[in-house]
């Protein structure tokens, strides 16, 4: 929980790409000991700066509501919202069935907003075989 109350995410992302000339050793080639593989994709790839905005949103504005909440009711507010959304992101589930989290969705505040994946899925259930999944999930 950042304790600040920023409504909007920054514009310059913490995560910065070193270049070569950051990596290179002193015969100036990649060192691969010290800093990894070197990924040309990712040398070529530059990101919108608004790709990064739009993927931190939502943790902005979850930071910002448990921030309010935290100065109006106190900081056994947002850490037992925390807490109750643990405790429920770890609930099993049995294998062959859809994952629906409903008690989560409601924790996020997500109940009434229409997301693609709830008009866009799939029409007809799967065929459902327990025991196969049930046996890839203990590994027997």
């Amino acid at each position: 929980m950042d304790p600040s109350f920023r409504i909007v995410p920054s514009s310059n992302p913490g995560a910065s790409s070193a270049s070569l000339k950051d990596t290179a050793n002193e015969h100036g080639v990649h060192d691969t000991m010290r800093y990894g593989l070197r990924s040309l994709a990712a040398d070529i790839k530059q990101a919108h700066p608004l790709q990064g905005r739009l993927e931190s949103w939502e943790a902005t504005q979850d930071n910002l509501k448990l921030n309010m909440q935290r100065n109006l009711y106190g900081l056994h507010a947002p850490v037992r919202l925390l807490m109750e959304r643990k405790a429920v992101a770890q609930t099993p589930h049995m294998p062959a069935m859809p994952r629906s989290n409903l008690h989560l969705d409601i924790l996020m505040g997500r109940d009434e907003a229409l997301d693609v994946a709830d008009f866009m899925a799939p029409e007809g259930p799967e065929p459902v075989d327990i025991h196969a999944d049930m046996e890839k999930k203990l590994r027997l």
